[in-house]
């Protein structure tokens, strides 16, 4: 489903339904072929900013699939990191087809038909940037929003302070049909107290 709403977005830019009326596996394997070097021209924040999320987007996509990763909160315990690296590896996976696979950006807009639109940047930092994400919205959870949740009651403020400071993780819940603020390791806020 990520991966339909992202390319969803892309047909939605004038430049990417351009780019698909040339022969497509022709004009894909071309893209494929191009890439190259580690800069593809993206701008700071795509780069590192945006491909982070899409990791770390990813990553909790397969920490929510995972019976035992998914009650693993931020610390020093082993298996909350073995759990944050599987993620890791997931995010590589889908960062991988979400580049170069055939419902990637190589065959809808073909980025990379043009040399220098695709490097190796992508490939490297949106799982690697996405870890380093997904561990911050955790430690986040665990140390601050964990503190407010125990300081007031205001049920807007609770929402808000689930939701926008693990953007990542709330993002990830809407794809599972849940509530952005949802927690797999507590109950909801509605419910506390």
């Amino acid at each position: 489903m990520f991966l339909f709403i992202e390319q969803g977005g892309r047909l939605l830019q004038e430049g990417t339904r351009e780019g698909l009326k040339g022969p497509f596996w022709g004009d894909y394997f071309r893209s494929v072929k191009n890439l190259g070097g580690w800069n593809d021209g993206d701008t700071v924040m795509a780069n590192f900013v945006g491909h982070p999320m899409q990791g770390a987007v990813s990553g909790y996509i397969q920490v929510q699939n995972d019976d035992f990763g998914r009650y693993q909160e931020f610390g020093l315990e082993p298996e909350y990191w073995r759990s944050r690296m599987r993620a890791m590896f997931f995010s590589a996976a889908y960062s991988l087809n979400f580049e170069l696979g055939p419902l990637s950006e190589a065959s809808i807009g073909n980025v990379g038909k043009k040399p220098g639109t695709m490097g190796a940047i992508d490939l490297v930092f949106t799982p690697v940037g996405g870890l380093g994400w997904q561990i911050t919205e955790d430690a986040m959870d665990r140390f601050f929003i964990r503190w407010v949740e125990r300081k007031t009651d205001n049920l807007g403020i609770l929402i808000i302070t689930r939701s926008m400071l693990n953007p990542s993780r709330a993002f990830a819940n809407i794809l599972r049909f849940r509530v952005p603020w949802h927690r797999d390791t507590r109950p909801g806020i509605t419910f506390r107290r």
